[in-house]
């Protein structure tokens, strides 16, 4: 260490020591995550797809009890140690959970056990949480969506929706029976079905006031119950002793500016709507005068954010469309769902601490938002990811914990499975999210499908990033200022053809050319009339030319091209390296190319690269980049979450970069591997990500990883984003 240096780190350490100690705020990061799966039971087929819906928990917080629909059953985990949740078994039934809440060591299970549309019926089942065992049933007749206790547990309410068929007139309505609420009387957790009262909610909603359709139902302090219909764009006030409708007014409508419009894969966040029903889905009481709602839309659709109400209909506060633009400056915007939005679906509150908070589940972003109560305005104070399609959520301030149930299960498609992930407050910093964006001359920069990343001369910690085909009308270079925490985006250069946003481009990585413009690897798509092409953008991000692969390796074409592109030298001796992903039609199994381009001469070259092996999935590149002597690739299976076995950085010695002639025998070059990147996938707690797609080396030498979140499209949006150290002590 220099004697300069060393005197300042002296110093630093001695002004800690005398500085005062400072409280940090404590947040919320995830601790661990359960897949459903692996509650199925024994001899039944893993495959078979699962999902966690409304879920809740025992009173010393030691039992989750969730609703799995698909496989008619609710399902037990253990968290009694919250970092390693454990399998609990599950109990099934003649009919479809669809709500959970316990008492006294109870379940009570809301079961939909309707023969059709216009023929609901649902029962009210007691599940002993020690013996699982079944003790009551009660007929509730209709078909069940929410289920709510009152704070002394002494009285269930239950919104019997009746749901309406969306394939009939559009999902119009009205489409009778009509649905009601149902209250029944509890005494240590037990049920008496005898207690039976329905409260008929016809005639107060403006829209289908003959069809009311109860979304969600919950108690404030004094046994007064909060219920949405949401089609019908409507909450009511109940009395839950007596059943007396208290109050009841119009959830009415909301404006929007600065939100994106157009599914048309870009990113603008600019257009506005005007006048769109909030149609709430979940509503919690903030204390015994307020109320939130989430305000889903997903019938008409895009409200997009949440409303404070008091119960008498006035709004004391609305989001707007500030819940999603936060979530869009970390990447989990789904494009794909612009009409209706980060569609926020759930809700919890509870108090932690001294703080009073609520909770919003964004169940096409898969965010929940963590805010603040100050009585006024909420205060955002984290995002949390969440799994795919946050469904519900349950709070246990007694152990610091915050539990989501995530609904889709992606196993069909190879995707991510249903999960329960687990979160824990305690002092210290947020984990998530490591990577977001800022404005740009005063609009939001939004990003997402990240798929390679470059570094940036003499400019420690800064790097460039490029999109993928996902948003194929706006192909950008992103600046990214990695010696942030959270990393930040600071500049989006968006890639241009003849004066217009690029077209056909599948950007798969980006090299700078030395002159301030980029060479990027675009990956073909013959379906899409997308090429295998290298291509130069100048510093305007313009596409100045563009080099098709030539006949000898267009020979073996197949779909999987360009993965990474890197370059060694300089001017005239220039040469660009690009990653094929996986084996053409000319390549031996368990080979793929690494392809070279040197621009001054034309000229093309290839090596070959051993690939490895794994029971399933296939394996594949997705990353080269060049740092000394090096070039440093990212080698990975195309498997998510346990099913993952191979994500790792591997190097090759730039002298055994010995291209020879396409269409010759091509030598193979030895791979040293540098870094299992799964534990790096595995310290976010969630299931391992599949598509590490992009690496770079910054000009201090520290490598830099990326994934892509597939623009959210079943996907739960996570980028990861995070540095591995100096390359060249590994």
């Amino acid at each position: 260490m220099k004697t300069r240096s060393l005197t300042a780190a002296l110093a630093a350490v001695l002004a800690a020591s005398v500085a005062p100690a400072a409280s940090a705020e404590p947040v919320f990061n995830r601790i661990s995550s359960f897949a459903v799966a692996d509650n199925l039971p024994e001899g039944v087929d893993k495959a078979m797809p699962t999902s966690s819906e409304i879920i809740a928990a025992s009173e010393d917080g030691n039992t989750l009890v969730y609703s799995d629909s698909p496989n008619k059953a609710i399902g037990f985990i253990d968290i009694t140690d919250a970092k390693a949740p454990k399998a609990g078994g599950s109990v099934s039934f003649d009919g479809e959970p669809t709500s959970v809440a316990i008492a006294a060591g109870k379940a009570l299970v809301a079961v939909n056990t309707r023969e059709s549309f216009v023929k609901p019926s649902g029962v009210l089942t007691q599940v002993d949480l020690a013996s699982k065992a079944i003790d009551a049933t009660c007929d509730i007749g209709g078909q069940p969506d929410s289920i709510a206790l009152n704070k002394d547990k002494t009285i269930a309410a239950i919104a019997i929706e009746n749901e309406r068929d969306e394939e009939v007139n559009d999902g119009a309505i009205p489409q009778m029976p009509a649905g009601d609420l149902v209250l029944l009387s509890l005494k240590d957790g037990v049920v008496d079905c005898g207690s039976l009262k329905r409260v008929t909610l016809t005639g107060l909603a403006a829209v289908a006031g003959e069809d009311p359709e109860p979304e969600f139902v919950a108690f404030n302090g004094l046994d007064e119950i909060a219920l949405t219909l949401q089609e019908n764009n409507h909450i009511v006030i109940v009395d839950g002793k007596t059943g007396a409708v208290k109050s009841h007014f119009s959830a009415g409508t909301v404006s929007l500016e600065g939100v994106d419009t157009k599914k048309d894969g870009a990113l603008k966040f600019t257009g506005e709507v005007k006048d769109v029903a909030r149609e709430p889905d979940a509503v919690k009481w903030l204390d015994d005068n307020r109320l939130v709602v989430a305000n889903e839309g997903d019938w008409k659709g895009g409200a997009r954010g949440f409303t404070i109400f008091d119960k008498e209909g006035k709004v004391l506060h609305e989001n707007g469309a500030g819940f999603e633009r936060e979530i869009a400056k970390i990447g989990h915007y789904p494009d794909k769902r612009n009409k209706k939005g980060v569609e926020p679906e759930g809700l919890e509150a509870a108090k932690f601490g001294d703080d009073n908070l609520f909770f919003v589940l964004a169940e096409r972003a898969s965010i929940v938002g963590v805010y603040k109560d100050t009585g006024t305005e909420p205060e955002l104070l984290q995002l949390l990811p969440s799994g795919v399609g946050p469904e519900g959520a349950v709070a246990i301030p007694a152990r610091n914990l915050f539990v989501t149930a995530n609904e889709s299960d992606l196993v069909e498609d190879g995707g991510a499975r249903s999960h329960v992930m687990i979160y824990e407050r305690a002092e210290g910093e947020a984990t998530y999210p490591q990577i977001v964006s800022t404005e740009k001359d005063g609009e939001l920069i939004g990003f997402g499908a990240l798929s390679g990343l470059a570094p940036i001369k003499d400019k420690p910690g800064m790097l460039h990033a490029v999109n993928d085909s996902f948003y194929a009308s706006q192909p950008t270079i992103f600046t990214i200022d990695a010696t942030q925490k959270p990393a930040k985006i600071v500049d989006a250069l968006r890639i241009t053809r003849n004066g217009a946003a690029a077209q056909k481009l599948d950007s798969e990585g980006l090299t700078p050319d030395g002159e301030g413009g980029f060479w990027l690897a675009n990956e073909g798509d013959a379906d899409k009339l997308y090429a295998h092409a290298i291509i130069h953008v100048n510093e305007k991000g313009e596409i100045e030319k563009e080099i098709a692969i030539p006949a000898e390796l267009r020979a073996g074409e197949k779909r999987f091209g360009f993965e990474g592109i890197t370059s060694v030298g300089e001017g005239d001796d220039m040469v660009l390296w690009m990653a094929m992903q996986r084996e053409w039609g000319d390549d031996e199994k368990g080979f793929v190319k690494l392809v070279s381009y040197k621009p001054s001469s034309k000229e093309w070259g290839a090596v070959r690269y051993p690939l490895e092996k794994t029971e399933s999935g296939w394996v594949g590149l997705s990353e080269i980049t060049v740092n000394g002597d090096y070039a440093y690739i990212i080698e990975r299976d195309n498997l998510i979450g346990q099913a993952a076995k191979l994500k790792k950085l591997y190097r090759v010695a730039l002298a055994d970069l010995k291209p020879a002639k396409l269409g010759t025998e091509l030598p193979v070059v030895k791979k040293q591997e540098v870094r299992d990147l799964i534990p790096d996938l595995k310290a976010g707690n969630g299931y391992v990500v599949d598509k590490v797609e992009g690496f770079a080396i910054d000009a201090a030498g520290n490598g830099f990883v990326v994934t892509d979140n597939d623009g959210v499209d079943d996907s739960s949006g996570e980028t990861l984003f995070f540095g591995i150290g100096p390359i060249n002590a590994m």
